[in-house]
């Protein structure tokens, strides 16, 4: 007599062993029962913590096919003892290893000069690209009004501008109060230039000098510090050398920067 299996599931709808993940240190995955999704930050035996964005933590038992990872079911395991990876970037974020680079949203984050583009990159690059954000640099804001009607920003398009020197009364301040599109979000730092957001003990001075009106402000500041006058990219990159996280920058930039990543990335 023939047997048969009392298994009538088609082999479609059956369950198939889900690939087991290391649950490294900045993974970020998705435990679907309660939607919560976050960045691991500890692993222990039978459970895992994980920390979203707002930086609430969750403790989650390690089961198998357990968590969506990038969408598809897994199994997370306890990760093999080895060299520690970076938990955090430079921005002060919970990293993610390994992760893809988003492609580019509409939106955009626009800043004054190439210096301002090089030290946003370098600090909060590694959340950009998850982001998928694009920055870049105007020469100058004295056309804003005109560059942001130009762009047309939207709901789904929306524009960030960082601006150096928005102080009110100052020039820059009367240019941003042109820009009236609820879709853009113009700020700014107080610093002359973004040289002054980088702190003076990280770049191992006293100080930023104080450089008398009318005269090139980066020019004084290479004439006051003894650095060669007629090499201020140099002296740009002996600045950026000694940025390496936020700890090196002003609370002033910090602030406005992290307001326009939100601000792009969050729908209207």
């Amino acid at each position: 007599m023939r047997q048969y299996s009392a298994d009538l599931t088609p082999p479609w709808k059956k369950s198939q062993p889900a690939p087991e993940v290391a649950a490294e240190p900045g993974l970020v995955v998705e435990e679907p029962g309660t939607g919560f999704c976050g960045a691991v930050i500890r692993c222990e035996a039978g459970t895992v913590t994980l920390e979203d964005r707002f930086g609430k933590h969750r403790v989650f038992p390690l089961q198998p096919r357990g968590f969506l990872l990038e969408g598809r079911v897994v199994t997370l395991v306890r990760p093999a003892s080895g060299p520690a990876r970076p938990t955090r970037t430079a921005s002060g974020s919970v990293a993610v290893p390994g992760a893809r680079a988003r492609v580019a949203r509409a939106g955009r984050i626009y800043v004054e000069g190439r210096h301002d583009a090089e030290l946003v990159e370098k600090v909060w690059g590694d959340d950009l690209r998850i982001e998928g954000v694009v920055v870049e640099y105007l020469e100058g804001v004295d056309d804003l009004p005109s560059i942001v009607e130009g762009f047309g920003p939207g709901p789904d398009a929306r524009l960030g501008v960082l601006v150096d020197h928005l102080v009110p009364g100052s020039k820059e301040w009367r240019i941003a109060q042109a820009v009236t599109s609820k879709h853009a979000l113009v700020v700014g730092h107080p610093y002359i230039d973004i040289w002054e957001a980088v702190k003076p003990a990280s770049v191992g001075i006293a100080g930023w000098p104080r450089v008398p009106r009318g005269q090139d402000w980066k020019t004084g500041v290479c004439e006051a510090l003894g650095w060669r006058v007629a090499h201020t990219g140099e002296a740009w990159q002996r600045i950026l050398d000694s940025v390496h996280s936020y700890k090196d920058l002003e609370p002033q930039l910090l602030g406005r920067v992290e307001e326009l990543i939100d601000f792009v990335t969050t729908p209207s």
